[in-house]
């Protein structure tokens, strides 16, 4: 026994000493292999290391390390996952990395590491998960990647990678995951995809993937996500997808797909979602859709769409969300869509659906968003939709819809929006519409509504627009609605209502827009109007108001837009009105107005149309208004008693149109400096005293005669060479003679009369006579035998454009829209054009609306930063339109493409250039314009990388009389403002929010739509990660000099005019003028503040 106790102590003893020595030969070793390969990778990164103190070379092996996880081998310790995520670091991947072969999970995402993707990652034959997102990683994909036969999960989304998708990625036989979106990708997807049959998700979008979907993708049998949406994807989608029975979400939204939707999806039963919206999808919605019996969500809007809406949708019992809008169905809405019980929103808004709405929609319980609008609907609302307790939104404007709005709509429900504008609509407005005070828009315009406005409405604490125009509502104006806080329009124009204007209106602090035009109001102005301090257009014309125009209105320091004109006001204009420096529209005429033009008007710069004809202004025009050189729609101060000379000052006018003297009392000779009014169409000075020679240049010769007649010595052309006067006046009387007899009386009286009416109808002519503007209205130019051409310069033929785009060939494409393909055409002189080419007529109104859209838009606009129009051509339902050239592309290609990077003073330059391009539509256009799709991708760049705002597909004139509130989603997604989900009202604030994120995108360098695990749009991922983040630490974009210190503080003064322009609320955004401003000023205040010799040193650390 002693000697097993002794024998046992001494194998202890031999174990100890075998273990020390052990230790001993590792401490003499120090840190192992795969230590020190991570040591070597930390030396390739730069950045903040809080998180990587604990890597630190006296340890024995890293398994401690941050981020370091081991598993125990017979060898020792092996690192089996690496995960870096969101340690702020940059730098490159090291290839020692390639080192840990028993690496399974690599993870560095959420980083700012940048350089290539190393190809040995390869060599990491046991790697199950390699996540290297949201990076600025810039290389291809190696096809090394292709070796990693154990890979699971491929994460390279949100980086810059470029390139082919290397056919290699094919033999990765394990791959579950394949997430690449938000790179610069290009390229065909590799048809070796199909032997990856165990992927479940492909997350493709916003690259520049391109060429057909290739059938052999149906081989990947596991398929469940086939997300390829924003590439450029063409040629049909493959019918084999019919054969993914697991696929449950089919994203391919905003490609250039063509032919038809495959009815083989039928047989996709797991399907939940499809996306296909926004390409170029013809023919029917296939009936087998209808065997869906899991799908929820189904959206193919923007299309080329046609035929009937199948009954067999019905079938589809699990479906949430249903959007059809925008394409070209017909028939009947079917009613089987009742037994879709489940079903929240229903859009089929812009169509050519003609019925009636089945009534048995009102058994939807869960319906909460229904849009009809813009389709030829018939019949009534059904009474039913009153008791949809869900419903919150209901669109049915701009249909055929007659009867009575449902009494009691708005009382079982938060209704939120209600817009029925534009039927035939008659009865009254319902009494408790806004019985829970969600109430934001009630539109109501253009219907045959009758009775008051109700006490449901006058006190609806929530409303933000009352739009009750073109209606025949009657009472008077209710004082209520003065008490409504959240208001900013109230449009009760062209309706019968009377009494006065309630001074309690001076009250609506929040007011924006009021007009109460075309009614029978009475009495004076209220001066308590003069309060209305957010006040931007007021229109009061066409009423039966008294006394004198009040100064207080000089107080309304925002408004852009005054309109008193006939009325019977009386007095002088007052002076202080030259204080509202932002008016853009100023109608006083057809009043009793009288005494002298207050020269101040002269201050009014933003002016672009002064009207102020048919009353009995006295004395000269004053020189000042020579300092209106925005004025370009028309000034009209015709049918005054105005003397003396014509001031030579208003030659200055040089984007003046139209001008209106006629009809006073001029002398002396029409002023030489109205030869620099390079921009006049019309020119009108009939029934004056005026001598001399007409100014000799072709302006003038091409106007007609008449606007020259009934002045004593005028010549030259288009007047007579013998300078005859084309009406006989009677002779002057002798001095000596002092009465007239009765005959001379009749006489004279005969003669003003006359000549009266022959100036109203030769004003009228002339004021029509407008070329740019007048074009062969489109019902006329149907003929298939004939063109119709409209160009400043005679020269382009159809076959002239055929030949220049060589048939109009897919090879000199150089872009697609939602209504047509832009080509390149090179003319017989050389000269290069962009030819717009419309979809074919025949394909629906819409296409015809944006023709229409773009035509009288661009033909009018002359500005540096606007694309301009050469001209258009209609041949055979076949719509042209003739653009400048862009050599350089558009700004979205740039930013976000493969092309070269954009240095910061570029990008600013482009910036400001948009802003003014923008700023004049806003501003100095007649009517003032919304475009409404404001994008990146809309802003066109010359040689010098000066910007033009062009696409007007989408443009709407803001101020056509009784325009509609548009249903139709205008803009696209991510920048669209977030109060449009509500108002569904374009303003010209949706436009500024637009421009704010092109603004951030040229700052940031990310596309405007983000992944949705970080807000969805690039304006909430800014704002949330300007919370954690420091704007050179990952929001700004690096490509740009962030080293130099000038440029960084150019970039941060232009970043916090982004996040004005896309402030939640609409009030809070500036105008474009502002805008414009606001970035001139950065530039100067950034030169300023960086003009020591020390601006352009490099940044260090501890200023990020």
């Amino acid at each position: 026994m002693p000697n097993n106790m002794w024998v046992l102590q001494k194998a202890q003893s031999f174990a100890l000493e075998l273990l020390l020595v052990a230790i001993l030969v590792v401490h003499l070793n120090g840190l192992n292999q795969e230590g020190q390969c991570l040591l070597e990778m930390k030396r390739s990164l730069n950045g903040q290391f809080g998180r990587m103190k604990s890597w630190v070379p006296t340890d024995l092996d890293p398994c401690d390390w941050e981020g370091v996880s081991c598993v125990n081998n017979i060898g020792g310790p092996r690192v089996w996952s690496l995960n870096l995520s969101g340690m702020n670091l940059a730098g490159s991947i090291s290839v020692a990395i390639s080192n840990l072969t028993s690496l399974r999970v690599f993870n560095v995402s959420k980083n700012k590491l940048s350089g290539e993707i190393p190809p040995e990652l390869g060599m990491l034959l046991q790697l199950e998960i390699l996540d290297l997102s949201t990076n600025r990683l810039h290389s291809e994909i190696p096809p090394q990647l292709g070796q990693l036969s154990s890979l699971r999960k491929l994460y390279l989304f949100e980086n810059y990678v470029r390139g082919n998708l290397p056919q290699e990625l094919g033999n990765l036989s394990s791959l579950v995951e394949l997430v690449i979106y938000t790179n610069n990708l290009t390229g065909p997807l590799p048809p070796s995809f199909k032997n990856l049959k165990n992927l479940k998700i492909i997350r493709a979008g916003l690259n520049m993937l391109s060429g057909p979907i290739p059938p052999e993708i149906s081989e990947c049998d596991s398929l469940q996500v086939l997300g390829l949406a924003q590439n450029q994807f063409q040629g049909e989608i493959p019918k084999e997808l019919g054969r993914l029975q697991n696929l449950t979400n089919l994203v391919l939204w905003d490609n250039e797909f063509s032919g038809s939707i495959p009815k083989e999806l039928g047989n996709c039963g797991k399907l939940e979602m499809i996306a296909l919206y926004e390409n170029s999808l013809v023919g029917r919605i296939p009936v087998e859709l209808g065997n869906l019996k899991n799908l929820r969500k189904l959206y193919v809007y923007r299309n080329n769409l046609n035929g009937t809406i199948p009954m067999q949708l019905g079938n589809c019992t699990s479906a949430l969300e249903i959007d059809f809008s925008e394409n070209m169905l017909k028939g009947f809405i079917p009613k089987e869509l009742s037994h879709i019980k489940g079903l929240r929103l229903l859009y089929l808004f812009q169509n050519q659906l003609s019925g009636t709405i089945p009534r048995e929609l009102g058994q939807l319980r869960n319906m909460w968003k229904l849009d009809l609008s813009i389709n030829q609907l018939s019949g009534s609302i059904p009474i039913e939709f009153q008791y949809l307790t869900c419903l919150e939104h209901l669109q049915l404007f701009d249909n055929e819809l007659s009867g009575i709005i449902p009494p009691e709509i708005g009382v079982h429900s938060n209704l939120t929006i209600l817009d029925v504008s534009e039927n035939i609509l008659s009865g009254s407005i319902p009494s408790q519409v806004c019985k829970f005070e969600k109430l934001i828009l009630l539109n109501l315009w253009s219907n045959h509504l009758v009775g008051n406005i109700p006490n449901g409405v006058k006190t609806c604490k929530s409303l933000v627009q009352l739009r009750l125009g073109n209606n025949k509502l009657t009472g008077s104006l209710p004082t209520e609605l003065c008490r409504l806080v959240n208001v900013t329009a109230i449009e009760v124009y062209q309706n019968q209502f009377s009494g006065t204007i309630p001074s309690e209106m001076g009250n609506c602090k929040s007011l924006e827009r009021l007009h109460l035009s075309n009614n029978y109001f009475v009495g004076h102005l209220p001066p308590e109007l003069g309060n209305l301090s957010q006040l931007v257009s007021f229109n009061v014309s066409s009423n039966k108001l008294t006394g004198s125009i009040p100064l207080q209105l000089a107080k309304c320091i925002k408004l852009q837009r005054l309109d008193l004109s006939r009325n019977t006001f009386t007095g002088s204009v007052p002076e202080e009105l030259g204080n509202l420096v932002l008016l853009e529209l100023l109608m006083i005429s057809d009043n009793k107005l009288s005494g002298r033009i207050p020269g101040i008007l002269g201050r009014l710069s933003h002016l672009t149309e002064l009207q102020m004809g048919g009353n009995f202004f006295l004395g000269p025009v004053p020189p000042e208004f020579g300092q209106l050189t925005g004025l370009q729609i028309a000034l009209n101060l015709s049918w005054n008693r105005l003397s003396g000379q014509i001031p030579a000052e208003l030659g200055n006018l040089s984007l003046l149109e139209s001008i209106y003297l006629n009809n006073n009392q001029f002398v002396d000779q029409l002023p030489p400096s109205f030869a620099k009014l390079s921009s006049l169409i019309v020119c009108n000075v009939s029934y004056n005293n005026l001598t001399g020679p007409l100014p000799n240049i072709t302006i003038f010769h091409k106007m007609p005669a008449s606007c020259f007649i009934e002045n004593q010595g005028l010549c030259g052309e288009p007047l007579s060479d013998a300078c005859q006067p084309l009406y006989s006046w009677p002779s002057v009387l002798p001095p000596e003679e002092t009465k007239t007899s009765l005959g001379q009386i009749v006489a004279i009286t005969a003669a003003v009369v006359g000549g009266t009416s022959l100036a109203i109808i030769i004003s009228i002519f002339c004021f029509f006579r407008r070329p740019v503007r007048v074009l062969v209205p489109f019902e006329d130019q149907h003929s298939v035998t004939s063109d119709v051409y409209f160009f400043p310069k005679e020269g382009f033929t159809y076959q002239d454009l055929v030949k220049a785009t060589n048939n109009f060939s897919e090879d000199v494409v150089i872009g697609r829209g939602a209504c047509g393909t832009v080509y390149k055409a090179t003319m017989p002189t050389g000269e290069v054009i962009a030819v717009k080419k419309l979809a074919s007529q025949r394909e629906g109104s819409n296409v015809e609306n944006s023709f229409n859209a773009e035509i009288s838009t661009l033909g009018k606009i002359r500005h540096r930063n606007i694309v301009k129009l050469y001209g258009f051509c209609y041949h055979q339902e076949s719509n042209l339109l003739l653009y400048e050239y862009m050599p350089k592309g558009s700004l979205g290609e740039l930013l976000h493409g493969k092309s070269s990077v954009l240095d910061w003073d570029t990008r600013y330059k482009i910036a400001l250039g948009a802003a003014e391009g923008l700023s004049y539509l806003h501003h100095d256009c007649k009517p003032h314009i919304i475009h409404r799709d404001i994008k990146s991708n809309n802003i066109l760049l010359d040689d010098n990388f000066e910007a033009h705002v062009g696409d007007f597909g989408l443009a709407k004139m803001i101020d056509v009389p009784y325009s509609k509130s548009m249903s139709a989603v205008a803009g696209s997604y991510g920048y669209i403002a977030p109060e449009y989900a509500y108002t569904m009202k374009v303003t010209e604030k949706c436009d500024i929010y637009s421009y704010g994120v092109v603004l951030l995108e040229l700052l940031t360098g990310r596309p405007p739509v983000q992944p949705l695990d970080q807000g969805g749009d690039l304006v909430t991922w800014v704002k949330s990660s300007i919370q954690t983040t420091p704007l050179t630490s990952g929001v700004l974009d690096e490509r740009v000099e962030l080293s130099k210190r000038r440029v960084v503080e150019d970039m941060v003064l232009v970043f916090k005019i982004a996040l004005f322009c896309t402030s939640m609320s609409p009030s809070d955004r500036p105008t474009m003028r502002e805008v414009v401003s606001m970035l001139i000023e950065a530039k100067e205040k950034s030169m300023h503040v960086t003009s020591s010799p020390t601006s352009e040193t490099p940044l260090n650390e501890d200023s990020e």
